[in-house]
């Protein structure tokens, strides 16, 4: 299964996230901001990131952008996982790089769909 980045600096939606990747077989990472997946990405290497937008400092479209313009990340799919449910904010973020978008609250079936389609599988 896949490794998949989680940044989100809220407990309870990095906990749900978590929670519906480790069931699937997925192993998690957990980051709580942007600036801080940025500085692991490369590291960690993860198959996959799964984004929130609104966290302090650098947001989820910043990172995004910042990821997808690197030649040693953009080959990363993103997917952002937002509580904004407006369609310039899914346009905005697929400007910035984002394979996919979807809308807090998220279903399993959505998200896991969502990470098979950017990995191809």
């Amino acid at each position: 299964m896949a490794r998949v980045m989680i940044v989100d600096d809220s407990p309870t939606d990095v906990l749900n996230l978590k929670g519906i990747l480790q069931k699937a077989g997925h192993e998690v990472i957990e980051s709580t901001s942007g600036q801080d997946a940025l500085t692991r990405v490369k590291g960690e290497k993860p198959d996959v990131v799964i984004m929130d937008v609104v966290m302090p400092g650098v947001n989820g479209f910043q990172a995004t952008r910042t990821l997808s313009k690197d030649p040693g990340t953009a080959h990363i799919p993103v997917i952002v996982v937002s509580s904004k449910n407006q369609e310039t904010d899914r346009v905005w973020a697929l400007r910035q790089g984002a394979r996919e978008y979807l809308v807090k609250p998220v279903k399993e079936s959505d998200l896991l769909a969502k990470i098979k389609t950017v990995l191809g599988v």
